[in-house]
């Protein structure tokens, strides 16, 4: 009968036993399961996916320049006539309007336009008051035909004459001082080769003045043989200034030439830049950044939603409704705001864009 009762008694702290291990198993299991990240629906709604695209890969290639006025807003002055200068106005740098004078000369040149202009002007009022006696004189027939013929060719011809010397003059600004030198365009001065008591001649091959519009300038890059074949008329560029660190202009190829310095060995492409407020001057040093295609198509997102953990690259992947997973990817280039991925990933993924660090840490726990 004892040996019963202790066997029985035995059975049940067993059993007893065998519930409480499992009611602890459960509770370690409910436990897990609670902790557990899970991904909702409403999760993933107040996120931000984005779906891979494919296109053209794009090079960023850096090279230096300098900056150069736009030679078709620009203007070399010479002069009209000889003289010595006696009245030099501007400097280097300034900044002149249309018409503007420049310097004045003393000429004896302009003397002599002026005296032709006076004496043509003179010429027609002689010739038209004989033109005008031989008419009367013809109708009262006591002028020929031929005297009447005469005086309206001499009339014609000093007609011609003022036009020809009113033009030589209207050509050659002068006042009661000498000859001006005028400025056709409004800009900056960029080159000055005159100085008071300058002597002046016409038949001289350099310019007085230089004068640019600055509002558009040209960048000249020196482009090495082994960027060549990656950059084309058209390619966008970003242009920064030693004077202007933190300011970038945009710009664009505008010509490449076709042969290669024999001296330097690089290839000159031009770059045309908006200039507002004057703010780049010729002769300013520049670094370009062009942006080339390397035709390559390769899948590429936004450079926001990596997650880079232990030397590697990660996105988060959407695989369908509430399903998300870690995907290890190798980045082949980034631009910008680019990454253009070599493996990994393709073209139509669609990949979490906003607070993937935090789904990172979530999935990497489990």
């Amino acid at each position: 009968m004892y040996a019963k009762y202790k066997i029985i008694t035995l059975a049940s702290a067993l059993l007893i036993t065998g519930f409480a291990l499992q009611s602890c198993h459960h509770g370690e299991e409910n436990q897990e399961k609670d902790t557990r990240f899970e991904v909702t629906d409403s999760l993933l709604r107040s996120l931000v996916i984005d779906t891979v695209k494919e296109a053209s890969a794009l090079s960023q290639i850096t090279l230096t320049g300098s900056i150069a006025p736009d030679e078709n807003k620009m203007v070399k002055i010479f002069p009209m006539v000889s003289g010595v200068a006696q009245d030099v106005h501007v400097q280097l740098g300034d900044v002149v309007q249309k018409g503007q004078t420049l310097a004045t000369l003393r000429s004896a040149e302009m003397a002599g336009f002026t005296k032709d202009y006076i004496s043509s002007e003179a010429d027609i009022k002689n010739t038209h008051r004989i033109l005008e006696s031989t008419q009367d004189l013809y109708k009262s027939g006591l002028a020929s035909q031929k005297d009447l013929e005469q005086a309206e060719s001499d009339y014609q011809k000093a007609v011609a004459e003022g036009k020809r010397a009113s033009a030589v003059v209207g050509i050659n600004k002068s006042n009661g001082n000498g000859y001006e030198v005028k400025t056709p365009l409004s800009g900056y001065i960029v080159e000055k080769n005159l100085t008071d008591n300058t002597q002046v001649r016409a038949d001289n091959s350099q310019n007085l003045f230089t004068v640019a519009d600055l509002s558009t300038v040209y960048v000249l890059v020196n482009v090495y043989e082994s960027d060549i074949s990656k950059i084309q008329t058209g390619d966008p560029v970003k242009i920064t200034t030693l004077s202007y660190p933190d300011k970038t202009f945009d710009g664009k190829i505008a010509r490449i030439d076709n042969m290669l310095d024999p001296d330097s060995k690089v290839m000159h492409a031009r770059i045309t830049i908006q200039n507002p407020g004057n703010l780049l001057k010729p002769g300013m040093f520049a670094n370009v950044m062009i942006k080339a295609k390397s035709g390559e198509n390769l899948p590429f997102i936004s450079s926001n939603a990596l997650v880079f953990d232990n030397d590697k690259n990660y996105v988060i992947v959407v695989d369908g409704k509430a399903k998300v997973h870690i995907q290890p990817i190798t980045i082949a280039k980034t631009v910008e705001d680019r990454a253009y991925i070599s493996s990994g990933i393709k073209a139509g993924d669609r990949i979490v864009a906003s607070r993937q660090a935090y789904l990172f840490e979530s999935l990497s726990d489990q």
